[in-house]
């Protein structure tokens, strides 16, 4: 048979698969298995795969060894024609071979959208950077955006359409759903949609001509994290939905109600930005904002507050009543209360600042508490001015939670016979009372459009691949409502759909996502080839960013009633790096330690030290958590700062269709959490096992020897005593010794980290991660000490414990002047660079470990063993080619981005000229919200690193033993009301 006799009958394959005969025809394994032509094809592409048709194994065993090689070849999904790939004879004039391109795109959480910058070679996409002209990013990025490309080359995703868990194609889905609309009639009666929160304005026109055209159907939306109580309080407010914007730049004081507003939330990269711009003090400035936080728990936004009160979840309702009351708002409870002159004190400094404060509340609180909050910012005079007002930026805002409640009434009820799930992953994450999974199995015709064949997938009729953003065309909205269009840097690794593409089927409309998106965009834009171009080049639609509306709170919210006065309550939050437990199955987040507790893989059940202390626990300790006849049992952690008789739990691990990474670690929070206890409720009863449990934290690991490695102290010592971090070690002259001392001709590159504006979010840590191609070990290797990451965040606890503060700082090389680990390599391997970089030769280190004994700030790592995956082709893609992948048996540092630094100098000797200053960019300062991280020439006097490095808040780790790094830190000034807190010296 020659070659192109194969290909014409294996087009002719193809064609009877997308044929009406096509179901019947994929489910004969006689047709397949005698297909000669066919044979022939699998024999020589799959060998392995094949193997079943000669040794006689059934159709269902044949299906599963197959589903991905059919996928992969483009016969399961048969989504286009195949096109032959040729090199191109032409090479386009904007790529050149090793140097990356960079395309604006957006990525959408929980349906709003961030700003990105995506780094690609040759048409790999393998760096996320913040979209400077965005106005959600500002140009920084957090863990989940730059951990999102190890996401795109999962080899655990999806690859092909099921259909009752078999290998199906994207015609038989067609067809079988214009089978039950027909069935459904005219009006769609029985059909329903079920999506997470959608901002995109394209795929809202979809629905709403989907809703058009089928009035019977009803369109409903869930996120387990769904925002229900900011929506219902500002309607509450104001009688209507409406979204706030905060501007933290202009707002002396902030009062947070148990709100994480630096940590997480929509718009909390522009708003640490923000906030740590009016917190610096190193360039003279004499005055700083003051953050008042009150809530259960130490999160990054309580980390970084002057003055915390810890207080119960449910009862930061009373503390919101009695702060309105002392602005004017309302009748206070009556009497006083344990935290009155706290009260009082905040209320003193609120009114000072009137028009120039900010009072926000926590997306857990009730409804309640958001309208007390709008209450006070508009007597304080803050709206206009610090807080603006605008309409919801979501297509169609509901209360997701009664919205799901109405939905599986109808499933339960029988009422609903076609359920179509975009996103999302409710048989896991739906409130457990609701048994979202027995309603499921009454739907008679059941879709799910999922990245993952998770577990809400596997109890569908039909499972569809979804496509990853970073290979899709799209749009949504950022949290001020501008509009990013989403563009691919890739072509679909498996034949992935988006949730446009499956709306479009459900009304016929099978144009592609980026016909659909174009086609939207360009009407609006006069049809201007031109103008669509411009827009994808910037990253944002000009012109979309939400105007202000002018909304007034009318009457005081009635009181919510109170249970459980003294009794436990539990609270159920995101986990801070899987989210919901969307991101279970990716390693770089499963290993990325979480702010507070620095804990990895595991979530746990905190606890304060005096509620600990009360029920005789451990770190560790196995408990029975019971909620109203359900129970889980998870391990027990101690955490400094909690509230008093509140248990805190994270909610998305306990996965067991999550993938590889993902399954069945940690423990199912998601159990206990009812539509009545969706954010917290008193009354859980906790129980000691008697078991243990091992959990991996990484605080302590790798400690250095020394004291007062954090200095800080508070605004008013600064101010009477500037140099306080200068310490009497710290300019001691020395005794000489053999170190050689180095000239520098050319460039001396030096950082700087401040300390009072690094919230710890630890996203520069998943940053250099990406950008060095860093592996994961597991937790396993963690509880060894093994961990690989090149950056570190160390958090300490300062004072009582039950009410600390919180001090950060980042370790990593310091690339000392006189570095202790080169004279010890016995091979040369780390040396000095004619640039001050303390320099590491892979090849040459034969593991003698010598430079990390010698090194007091122990920031070195050792391959132990093959933690880098060579095999897994789809791995092979995300990785940095700039950056070498290390083997077993080398140690390996941080190298201040040294391919960064390369790039940049023959970039400016190409020009003839010097590099100017951020004009080289780290990827942990690229990536940092708060531009905490300074890098730049020493050498050059004007450079923004020499003017910190210069002034009296500078100082270096461990310098007493005369390393002399070229990494310092500035130390940490705090604003804590002196009315509240008595300064330390």
């Amino acid at each position: 048979m020659t070659t192109n006799d194969k290909q014409l009958d294996l087009d002719g394959f193809r064609t009877r698969m997308e044929t009406a005969d096509g179901p019947k025809y994929w489910r004969s394994l006689e047709s397949l298995a005698e297909d000669e032509n066919f044979r022939e094809f699998l024999f020589e592409e799959f060998p392995r795969q094949a193997a079943p048709l000669e040794q006689g194994h059934d159709r269902r065993s044949f299906m599963k060894l197959m589903g991905a090689s059919f996928a992969m070849a483009g016969l399961a999904a048969c989504r286009k024609p195949i096109e032959q790939i040729v090199p191109y004879v032409q090479k386009p004039e904007e790529i050149i071979p090793g140097r990356p391109l960079f395309f604006a795109t957006a990525m959408p959480l929980s349906g709003v959208a961030t700003g990105l910058l995506v780094e690609s070679h040759e048409g790999r996409p393998t760096k996320i950077e913040g979209n400077p002209a965005h106005p959600a990013s500002l140009g920084a990025s957090d863990a989940f955006h730059q951990a999102s490309v190890l996401g795109l080359y999962d080899p655990d995703r999806s690859e092909a359409i099921r259909y009752l868990g078999e290998v199906s194609t994207w015609g038989n889905f067609l067809s079988s759903l214009q089978q039950r609309l027909a069935e459904a009639g005219g009006r769609g009666d029985g059909v329903r949609l079920l999506t997470e929160t959608i901002t995109s304005p394209t795929l809202g026109a979809s629905i709403q001509a989907l809703l058009a055209r089928f009035p019977g159907a009803v369109w409903h939306q869930y996120e387990p994290l769904a925002i229900d109580n900011v929506r219902e309080g500002s309607r509450l407010a104001f009688g209507r939905y409406v979204d706030s914007i905060y501007q933290f730049d202009r707002a002396n004081v902030v009062v947070s109600l148990d709100s994480d507003f630096l940590g997480s939330g929509h718009g909390h990269l522009r708003y640490t930005r923000q906030f740590a711009d009016r917190r610096r003090v190193s360039g003279g400035a004499k005055t700083m904002n003051r953050l008042y936080a009150v809530g259960p728990m130490l999160n990054v936004t309580a980390g970084m507050a002057d003055n915390r009160l810890p207080l119960r979840a449910v009862d930061v309702e009373v503390f919101a009543r009695e702060l309105a009351a002392g602005v004017g708002i309302g009748l206070s409870q009556g009497g006083a209360t344990p935290h009155s002159a706290w009260i009082a004190a905040v209320v003193k400094d609120l009114m000072a600042n009137r028009g120039a404060s900010v009072v926000i509340a926590g997306e857990g609180q009730p409804p309640a508490v958001h309208a007390l909050a709008h209450a006070i910012n508009q007597a304080l005079g803050n709206v206009g001015s610090t807080v603006t007002h605008i309409e919801s930026i979501e297509v169609r805002p509901m209360n997701q939670l009664e919205s799901l409640r109405r939905l599986t009434t109808d499933m339960h009820a029988g009422r609903v016979s076609t359920l179509v799930m975009l996103g999302g992953n409710p048989v896991f994450d739906a409130p457990v009372d609701f048994r979202f999974a027995d309603a499921l199995a009454r739907v008679p015709f059941r879709a799910h459009l999922s990245p993952y064949y998770d577990e809400t997938s596997e109890r569908c009729h039909w499972h569809i691949p979804e496509a990853h953003y970073l290979e899709s065309w799209g749009d949504a909205r950022a949290f001020d409502g501008t509009v990013s269009i989403i563009q691919p840097l890739i072509a679909p690794l498996y034949n992935g759909r988006t949730a446009t593409e499956v709306v479009g089927a459900l009304t016929s409309d099978l144009r592609s996502a980026h016909d659909m998106v174009r086609d939207y965009w360009r009407g609006r834009m006069g049809g201007s080839d031109e103008a669509w171009r411009k827009v994808l080049h910037d990253g944002v639609v000009p012109g979309t960013a939400a105007a202000p509306v002018s909304v007034a709170v009318t009457t005081v919210p009635p009181v919510t009633p109170r249970e459980g006065a003294g009794a436990m309550e539990i609270i159920f939050t995101a986990d801070s790096t899987i989210y919901d437990g969307r991101f279970a199955n990716n390693a770089w987040l499963q290993e990325l330690p979480k702010p507070m507790t620095k804990l990895v893989w595991d979530n746990v059940a905190l606890f304060s030290p005096a509620t600990a202390q009360g029920l005789g626990l451990r770190n560790g300790d196995i408990v029975e958590l019971e909620y109203r006849g359900r129970s889980v049992t998870a391990p027990t952690w101690i955490m400094p700062g909690q509230a008093d008789q509140s248990v805190m739990v994270q909610v998305g691990y306990g996965r067991t269709r999550a993938g590889r990474v993902g399954n069945n670690t940690g423990f199912n929070a998601y159990h206990l959490r009812t539509s009545e206890a969706h954010s917290f409720a008193t009354g859980v009863e906790v129980r000691r096992t008697g078991g243990e449990y091992e959990l991996a934290c990484t605080q302590g690991h790798q400690e250095m020897e020394g004291r007062q490695l954090v200095r800080a102290a508070t605004l008013g010592t600064f101010l009477s005593k500037p140099d306080f971090a200068r310490f009497p070690a710290d300019t001691a002259e020395h005794p000489p010794e053999l170190y050689p001392e180095f000239t520098y001709d050319e460039y001396k590159w030096g950082m700087t980290i401040d300390t009072s504006v690094c919230i710890g979010c630890n996203g520069c840590v998943v940053a250099c991660q990406a950008e060095n191609n860093i592996s994961t070990v597991g937790k396993k290797e963690v509880l060894r000490q093994r961990e690989m990451h090149w950056l570190r965040i160390d958090r300490y606890f300062e004072g009582d414990p039950s009410n600390p503060q919180v001090l950060h700082q980042a370790i990593l090389c310091m690339h000392c002047e006189k570095a202790p680990c080169e004279p010890v390599c016995p091979v040369e391997a780390t040396s000095h660079s004619d640039d001050g970089l303390n320099d590491m030769t892979y090849n040459r280190c034969v593991g003698t470990r010598y430079c990390s004994n010698n090194c007091p700030y122990k920031v070195r790592r050792f391959n132990f063993f093959q933690y880098a995956d060579f095999e897994t082709e789809s791995l092979k893609l995300g990785r940095n080619p700039d950056v070498t992948v290390r083997s077993r048996g080398v140690m390996e540092k941080c190298t201040f981005c040294v391919q960064r630094i390369r790039q940049g100098r023959r970039a400016a000797e190409k020009d003839g000229r010097r590099v100017r200053d951020g004009e080289i960019v780290t990827a942990c300062q690229a990536s940092c919200p708060s531009q905490a991280i300074s890098f730049g020439d020493l050498n050059d006097k004007e450079a923004e690193v020499t003017r910190l490095k210069a002034t009296p808040l500078s100082y270096g780790l461990l310098v007493e033993l005369n390393t002399q790094p070229r990494v310092s830190y500035l130390a940490t000034v705090r604003n804590p009301n002196p009315e509240i807190v008595t300064e330390r010296a």
